[in-house]
């Protein structure tokens, strides 16, 4: 079977060859066009760490002079003009470190059965997406449920402990998420290796996955620390806003955060509103190096394994 011919393609105009090539020379080549991305890049990388050393410098520029010893050990009088912060430096230990201590386990736990104790289906896919609509819920929807749950429906009141549980609540899908991908970065080969020399899967988790996923863990934890400091609607409405040392877990207590917020808000003392952001933002600025220490140390590790 014969094809027919085709016919032959019309010539191209001459001015349209010359609109092609004037349009070619006009187009920027792809190393110019490289070189102004990234020279966008950087300016967007450089605005952002310009405004956050902005911020931190303006803070600790007013606040750093007015933060003296006495300011650190005393309490605050007349509702926080005079005197300085140690009812709510406790108040901050006690809150954040009893809702990590809650939360850490319990986070930690759920990895590890995502990870190395269930396959991948509606289950695993239920709870990842119970943990992302956690961590979207605005904070002063966790206050809330705080105060109606912890603090009255539990008979807890406006306590330290009623605000541990909240912020434990808050926290809790930031150590899923970095706990799961710190042990789904662990080799299989360790685990091979270790069901090769006869060890459960339980020791395997505990004494292989664990112990190499580690740093990356921590971060997690450490990262969870800083957000709970920071934190002031939901401790406003679950642990109170007391001035005083408290003497257990079900005082009443103000963090640091709560009291910034209130001198600020209610304009009772711009020199201590400055100081106590000062020491706030010292406490976060030092949590975050150090877990971003630890990340650094996390990847190192993992590539010396490699």
């Amino acid at each position: 079977m014969k094809l027919a011919p085709t016919a032959p393609l019309p010539p191209v105009p001459a001015s349209e060859r010359r609109n092609a090539a004037r349009r070619i020379r006009l187009m920027p080549s792809p190393t110019v066009t490289e070189r102004i991305v990234v020279a966008l890049l950087w300016a967007m990388a450089a605005i952002t760490i310009a405004v956050l050393v902005f911020i931190i410098g303006y803070i600790l520029l007013h606040g750093l002079p007015h933060v003296t010893w006495s300011f650190l050990t005393e309490s605050p009088r007349r509702m926080g003009r005079e005197g300085g912060v140690l009812p709510m430096i406790v108040g901050t230990v006690l809150v954040t470190g009893l809702a990590v201590l809650i939360a850490a386990p319990i986070g930690v736990a759920t990895a590890v059965y995502l990870t190395e104790y269930t396959a991948e289906g509606r289950l695993t896919a239920v709870i990842r997406f119970g943990a992302d609509c956690l961590a979207g819920i605005p904070s002063i929807v966790f206050g809330l449920f705080g105060f109606v749950f912890f603090a009255i429906t539990l008979g807890l009141g406006l306590s330290i402990l009623s605000g541990a549980l909240t912020l434990a609540l808050m926290v809790l899908p930031t150590i899923i998420r970095t706990s799961e991908e710190a042990i789904r970065a662990v080799p299989y080969a360790y685990r091979e290796a270790s069901f090769g020399l006869g060890s459960t899967r339980w020791q395997t988790t505990l004494y292989v996955v664990l112990r190499s996923a580690l740093p990356g863990i921590s971060t997690g934890v450490v990262l969870s620390v800083g957000r709970s400091i920071s934190e002031t609607a939901a401790v406003m409405l679950t642990a109170g806003s007391a001035l005083g040392l408290p003497d257990s877990l079900f005082d009443s207590s103000r963090t640091l955060a709560l009291h910034f917020y209130y001198l600020a808000q209610e304009n009772i003392s711009e020199a201590n509103a400055y100081a106590t952001a000062a020491v706030l933002v010292m406490a976060i600025l030092a949590i975050n190096l150090f877990a971003y220490w630890l990340m650094r140390r996390f990847i190192a590790r993992g590539g010396h394994h490699a």
